[in-house]
């Protein structure tokens, strides 16, 4: 019988190359160490398999988690959705409004995004309140792109010299001091719009025509109230015998003046309608929210003045806007300026309360402007030189 010294004849179960390259051959099947399978196919596999199965999970049940997710959004040329009818001068620089895609994510979302640099996430309750719809959160934000769209008009216009005229609705109580004249008569929302027949468009001369008056006088108001669920409209003539005056200062103490006649509401100024001396038509393609309102009324500018504001740059911008050219704050900052940056704009302006944050985002890649309002955004254009 033959006999094999497996010890010489093998290495970790391979034939010494030294005998053959028949050796292993030559070796009895029932002599033959047992050969050892690698194991990494069996560890990737089964590491694929189960990626799978939670692909597969995720696809048919998302797994909601309560956050959203901010990542950089398209990047608009203004001049696609601003339209005054007019371009006195056809500049050859670029404005640019910066967007946020914001989205509910999943939970494959929610962890790419912990992994990414240019997407942050936020609680649902900060985006959307308990109780708030997505509809009603979309709605919500393209009535503010609205009234940006209408404050970008007003701030551009008057900053041009044009006149601009806003049409009151009158006087409106937002709230009731209790125990005053006021508790019981008038409601919350009511409309004052004529005080003893004299008519009132905006707060300032609600309070004119009821000021100077003596506890115990009576005032004739004319409000128009809103009732029930079919939302019908009343006209009531409502008399009030005023009572003294008394108030909180801002630091709790009472004041009391018993020589001072109060009817006892807290006023706003009702809708207004305005009325712009040019006609300006603002697109904005089912975008909502209120950051493009700096960027529309450089825009309007742009186009209604005999230069090219832009000195011929690419500038991009983000921020809202009020009737006193108040620059905003915006949410998104750093996501907008990655966005400026791949759009490859020289220069992004952003609201003074959001500087620090664009600044860290930008780095050495794009020049950052702070802005608190617009004259700060029209200086510093007018720094700008035209490229050569």
């Amino acid at each position: 019988m033959d006999v094999y010294d497996t010890d010489v004849a093998l290495h970790d179960g391979v034939a010494d190359p030294a005998l053959g390259p028949d050796a292993w051959d030559d070796i009895p099947e029932n002599l033959r160490p047992h050969r050892k399978n690698p194991m990494w196919p069996y560890v990737v596999a089964g590491f694929m398999f189960l990626v799978g199965i939670a692909v597969t999970l995720v696809l048919l049940f998302p797994f909601d988690v309560p956050y959203y997710s901010f990542s950089p959004g398209p990047v608009n040329d203004v001049s696609d959705y601003v339209d005054t009818g007019e371009v006195l001068v056809e500049g050859q620089g670029e404005l640019f409004f910066l967007t946020v895609s914001l989205k509910e994510v999943n939970v494959i979302e929610y962890l790419g995004a912990l992994i990414d640099n240019q997407v942050d996430l936020s609680p649902r309750e900060n985006i959307r309140p308990v109780g708030v719809s997505q509809e009603d959160l979309r709605a919500q934000n393209l009535a503010l792109m609205q009234e940006s769209q209408d404050s970008a008009k007003f701030v551009a216009l008057t900053q041009l010299g044009y006149e601009v005229t806003l049409i009151g609705s009158g006087a409106q109580v937002q709230g009731i001091i209790e125990g005053s004249a006021a508790e019981g008569v008038l409601l919350e929302g009511d409309l004052i719009t004529a005080v003893d027949g004299n008519e009132v468009a905006f707060v300032d001369e609600a309070v004119a025509n009821i000021g100077g008056r003596r506890p115990g006088d009576e005032v004739s108001l004319t409000v128009r109230r809103v009732m029930g669920e079919e939302n019908e409209v009343e006209i009531l003539d409502i008399s009030i015998v005023l009572g003294p005056f008394r108030a909180t200062d801002e630091d709790g103490n009472e004041i009391n003046d018993p020589d001072r006649g109060m009817v006892g509401v807290l006023l706003t100024s009702g809708p207004t309608e305005t009325v712009f001396p040019v006609d300006i038509v603002i697109d904005s393609q089912n975008i909502g929210g209120p950051s493009a309102g700096l960027m529309f009324t450089l825009e309007i500018m742009n186009q209604l003045t005999e230069e090219d504001l832009t000195k011929g740059r690419s500038i991009a911008g983000t921020g809202t806007i009020d009737r006193q050219g108040v620059v905003g704050a915006i949410g998104g900052v750093k996501q907008k300026v990655f966005g400026a940056i791949d759009a490859g704009a020289e220069f992004v302006l952003v609201p003074a309360s959001n500087y620090p944050d664009a600044v860290e985002a930008a780095g050495d890649d794009i020049t950052v402007v702070e802005i608190a309002t617009i004259d700060d955004a029209l200086n510093f254009l007018k720094t700008l030189q035209l490229e050569s």
